[in-house]
């Protein structure tokens, strides 16, 4: 990478950790989708990177939130989830030996599902979902994460549409996505996969996760929800879009 690369990453980190600072979600969907299109490292490595940063952005932000917590609702999807790590993690390491292109496909197709059902107007219900629910959309997510580590989609439409304060709803998501990062990392790490360039750009990128979670945790009003939804929204649709027509083109061109 040229230090306008490097640039170019943090940037992205930036843009991402403000993100899943103030909605509890997108976080990994940015960082991949920005750093897909502009082609900055390869897509394996740098969900790596997304995990390592997703899970210092997750411990910074959930710091103080005890009280915010509710575990009986976090516990089954959260199994659920870690289940589906394990699978797309073997179903990566498949695809990337197999079909790269096939992989900048289906992150495309995610990514814009995510900017999809982000400004879809979904009604809140009126009681909590059931068990069967929770299993099956922390399934679903942790499929996700272990393939992209985008666990997001999925859970975070599921959660938004419970009859929860945003503060429980954002922070039970920071502890499924950070649940899942460390079984993630723990699993490529021992196939071996988390290559030393990936660390160095955890390194790299970690003061700037640090220090702007802090300061959008601290100073970030209600009010800006909206206008960082807005934002995810057109980064989701220009990065889905920006890998799905490159690979359109080499499948039908």
């Amino acid at each position: 990478m040229t230090w306008v690369d490097h640039l170019l990453f943090l940037g992205s980190v930036a843009l991402a950790t403000y993100a899943q600072t103030v909605t509890g979600f997108a976080f990994g969907l940015v960082l991949l989708g920005l750093t897909g299109l502009l082609s900055l490292a390869p897509l394996p490595e740098m969900s790596n990177v997304v995990n390592m940063l997703m899970l210092v952005n997750a411990l910074v932000a959930l710091h103080g939130t005890r009280g915010q917590l509710n575990w009986s609702l976090i516990r089954t999807p959260l199994f659920a989830s870690l289940a589906g790590v394990v699978a797309g993690v073997i179903a990566l390491d498949w695809i990337s030996g197999n079909a790269i292109l096939l992989l900048r496909g289906l992150l495309g197709l995610t990514i814009l599902a995510c900017a999809v059902l982000l400004i879809s107007g979904t009604r809140p219900l009126t009681t909590i979902s059931s068990r069967g629910a929770f299993i099956s959309f922390g399934l679903v997510s942790g499929v996700l994460g272990g393939l992209f580590s985008s666990a997001g989609p999925p859970m975070v439409y599921h959660f938004y549409r419970q009859p929860l304060p945003l503060s429980v709803v954002r922070n039970s998501l920071l502890v499924l996505f950070a649940a899942n990062s460390v079984l993630r990392l723990s699993l490529v790490t021992a196939q071996g996969n988390l290559t030393a360039s990936a660390i160095w750009l955890g390194v790299e990128a970690l003061p700037v996760v640090v220090v702007l979670t802090w300061l959008v945790r601290r100073y970030a009003s209600a009010d800006s929800f909206r206008a960082v939804k807005r934002l995810v929204f057109l980064l989701l649709l220009i990065s889905g879009l920006g890998l799905l027509i490159p690979v359109s083109r080499a499948l039908w061109g």
